[in-house]
Parts: structure tokens; C-alpha cells; sequence
């Protein structure tokens, strides 16, 4: 045992350099490999029950290993690319193919996950359709797709794009959003997945000049069901997580959380069947319209996340950029908080140069609320110094020019 840490009771553990109790992570990533992602050819991480510090300087690759562990959920992983992309580049060509591998090591014993592109038949070159997709495995086994991942681990990430997220565009905070309902409802995903499948079916349809009110009725009709599913679970968790924010003694500042939609709405004044006729029938009047503009002009895919500060009763829009980042570090804690009792163990947590812009009390105090949380965090930033209060607590590495070696 590193003699910088000593144990107490099952599970916890006490930083003998800070003096600070810290519980070992139910739910964590012992071990982690890449293959031809991004930047690397092949490296292996072996952080055990710890959390995780990648320091060095911009541009070494330190981001490009949490957004490998991103590619442990649903979804396009942290930076929201395209399946391809990720692939290394090697003389101006991408390799093909990348893999991310990890062992998970849970209450309920041991897990292999797999994810990435694989080559096509000649070796050299993926097939299109094998470029829009990518393999899951499970101890081995294939899986169906990536929303699978989500009944074995949940993983949460903040990023410096996020930093604008109250600024910029809607769809930010509803992908936001939607990652935090997917941490309380396991299918939230294969329902968003489902409502845009059907809702881009009915898009290219109306395109095509289609007047064939069955098959559009039809899809929809699914829509509705897809939509107010979706509609309702964001209702529940944004719930949940209000309380949470409510309940809790943090450094951070409260938020007061809000969604802007007409299904999200509808189902605060009636039952689920009524707002699923009533958005059956806009659909079918606007079909005109959104052939006209080449999209649905309503449904969930317009919902908008509001968040206002609560002390200062000010939407977070309006707040400096660093209270901007304290709501965000602040709301993703309390969703970390709901995760670990619902799902049974804290998310993994992957911060991605969160603590620069904070001062020395507010990262102690940040430190001191993931350690209680009980999670595996994987942390990046520029200098080792800013992570001195997290003491033996985490495994640290030096990531420079794609080369990472454990300090």
C-alpha cells in the first residue's frame, strides 16, 4: 500500500499528506488501452482504484484520453465528431480504425469493455457503412449498440467548449441535458435515438413532396410516443436534480434549472396521452410548413435547458464567465450526487482542465466534494501544482508530445 495512504474502515481511506478522509470508487477504470485514437499508436494506463491527473503542456494529448473514456457511453464521445475521426493520423491518412479498451472494475466484479472502428475487408480502408457504425463488446460479446454501456457505467464530462454553454446555441444545453437524464434513465438515449430516426424519415418524406397521409401519420404517431417518452423523462431527472442542488452543502453556486419545450410544458398541465394527440396534431398541421423548411418546427429536438443563479435570481447568460463554470462544476456535482445513489455507484468523471480559472480554496473544496462523492475523476491540466490539495488521492501522469508516463 503506498504508505501516503492509510485505511480506515471498508472502502475508506485517509490522504496522510492532507489529512483528508476519501472513499475508494465502487465503479472505476482500473486499466485502460488505446489503439490507433487520436494521437496514439498504443498506450496503457493502470490507475487502479484511483483517480487520475494528466498534467503537461497544450497539445500534449491529455484530452484525448478522456475523450477515449467518453466513448465508454452513448453517443459520440466528448467532442461530438464523427466515428472516423478519432483515427489516428499517420502520414496525412487516417489509420482506419481505433479501439479503446478498459477494465472495469465493479461491485459486482470485473467487466471488459471494448469499443471502436474496426478495418474493412482489404486491411486498409473502412466501407461506409462500417464508418457510420462501431463495435461493443462486453466480456468479449458484441453488443447490440452503445446504449449498452449505459446499464454498465455512467460517465459525465466537462470540457473548456462548455465553458460558453449558457451563451451559445440551444442544441449544447439540450445535449447537455440529455446526458444528465441518460444518468438517471437508462433508455433516455434509445428513445432520443429513436424520435430523430422516425423524425429524419419524416423530414426526407416531406422533401420528396410525399402526400401519402397513412405512412405520414404513421411516423407521426411514433414520434409522439418517442417524443413525450422523451419529454417525460427530462421532466423526472430535471426534478431530481433540482432537489439534489436544493439539498446540498456545496463551495458552489445553486442553480435554479428550467426546460423551455412545448411537450416538457404540455406535460406539466395534463397526462401524457393528451400531449401525445395534441402533438400528433401539430405535426400533422404543420406538415406544410416543415417541408417547407426542411424540418420539424416542433417537438423535444427544440427543447431548451434554462438555468438561473439562484442567489442572485440572474440568468446564468447573464453571470461572469466564472460563475458560469462554478453553475456548471455545481450542477454536474449534484447529478454525480442522484447517479451514485440511482445507478448504485458514481459516475466516472472525466474534467478536462476544469480547475485552471478556480482558486486555491475553490479546487481544495472541489477535491474535497469528488472524494466524498466517491468517484473515479480523470483530471487534465497544464501544471501539477494546481492539483497539490488532492495529495495521494490520485495517480498522476506526464503527458508530452503523446508520450505518457506515470510520475
Amino acid at each position: 500500500m503506498n504508505n501516503l495512504v492509510q485505511l480506515n474502515t471498508i472502502g475508506t481511506r485517509t490522504d496522510l499528506t492532507t489529512g483528508r478522509d476519501f472513499r475508494r470508487p465502487d465503479l472505476f477504470v482500473g486499466r485502460l488501452h488505446l489503439t490507433d485514437f487520436r494521437s496514439y499508436h498504443r498506450v496503457t494506463l493502470t490507475p487502479e482504484a484511483r483517480s487520475v491527473v494528466l498534467t503537461g503542456p497544450n497539445g500534449a494529448g491529455k484530452t484525448n484520453i478522456l475523450e477515449a473514456l467518453s466513448f465508454l457511453a452513448p453517443g459520440r464521445g466528448l467532442r461530438g465528431c464523427k466515428l472516423s475521426d478519432p483515427s489516428r493520423l499517420t502520414d496525412d491518412r487516417h489509420a482506419g480504425r481505433w479501439a479503446v479498451a478498459a477494465r472495469l472494475e465493479t461491485p459486482d466484479g470485473t467487466t471488459d469493455l471494448g469499443t471502436g472502428l474496426v478495418a474493412g475487408a482489404d486491411g486498409d480502408s473502412l466501407d461506409r457503412e462500417a464508418r457510420d457504425r462501431r463495435i461493443i463488446r462486453v466480456d468479449g460479446e458484441n453488443g447490440a449498440s452503445p446504449a449498452h454501456f449505459s446499464d454498465i457505467l455512467q460517465v459525465a464530462w466537462l470540457t473548456p467548449q462548455m465553458d460558453r454553454l449558457f451563451i451559445e446555441a440551444t442544441s449544447g444545453r439540450r445535449r447537455f441535458l440529455d446526458r444528465i437524464v441518460g444518468n438517471f434513465h437508462s433508455a433516455h438515449a434509445r428513445e432520443v435515438n429513436a424520435y430523430e430516426r422516425v423524425m429524419r424519415d419524416r423530414n426526407r418524406l416531406l422533401s420528396e413532396g410525399s402526400r401519402d397521409p397513412a405512412w405520414l401519420t404513421a411516423l407521426e404517431s411514433r414520434m409522439a410516443e418517442h417524443g413525450v417518452a422523451v419529454a417525460a423523462a427530462r421532466l423526472d431527472a430535471l426534478d431530481r436534480l433540482s432537489q439534489a442542488i436544493g439539498a446540498a452543502t456545496s463551495s458552489f453556486p445553486q442553480a435554479t434549472l428550467a426546460v423551455d419545450g412545448g411537450l416538457e410544458q404540455g406535460l406539466m398541465r395534463g397526462p401524457a396521452v393528451e400531449v401525445e394527440d395534441e402533438f400528433r396534431r401539430v405535426l400533422r398541421e404543420n406538415r406544410g410548413l416543415d417541408a417547407r423548411s426542411g424540418r420539424a418546427m416542433a417537438g423535444p429536438h427544440r427543447t431548451d435547458l434554462l438555468v438561473t443563479h439562484q442567489e442572485k435570481n440572474m440568468p446564468a447568460a447573464l453571470c461572469s464567465t466564472g460563475e458560469q463554470k462554478a453553475l456548471l462544476i455545481g450542477i454536474t456535482l449534484a447529478s454525480a450526487r442522484i447517479t451514485a445513489t440511482a445507478f448504485g455507484a458514481a459516475p466516472v468523471l472525466l474534467l478536462d482542465e476544469v480547475v485552471a480559472h478556480l482558486d486555491q480554496a475553490r479546487r481544495a473544496a472541489l477535491f474535497d466534494e469528488l472524494a466524498a462523492l466517491g468517484a473515479q475523476v480523470w483530471l487534465t491540466g497544464t501544471d501539477r501544482v494546481l492539483f497539490e490539495d488532492l495529495g495521494s488521492r490520485a495517480r498522476y501522469y506526464r503527458v508530452d508530445n503523446s508520450i505518457v508516463s506515470e510520475e
